[in-house]
């Protein structure tokens, strides 16, 4: 599944409380800040919410990564 790199743009300073909320769930706390989350559909709804605070951007998974695909006996 694909990534997706959020970026807090402006502060939540005079926004409503669930926004600043989602902000914190999220792990934003003022502008700059950056987390890497997985996409998924409650993701993509939460940032439906803050949409004009933050910036999201895709990042496709790495694939291949560490030893899962390592055969075992």
């Amino acid at each position: 599944m694909a990534e997706v790199v959020i970026v807090q743009k402006k502060s939540a300073i005079g926004e409503k409380e669930g926004a600043r909320g989602t902000l914190r769930a999220l792990g934003l706390g003022r502008p700059g800040d950056r987390v890497h989350q997985e996409d998924t559909a409650q993701l993509r709804g939460m940032l439906r919410r803050i949409a004009h605070l933050v910036e999201v951007t895709s990042v496709p998974a790495a694939k291949g990564t560490g030893a899962a695909g390592a055969r075992t006996r």
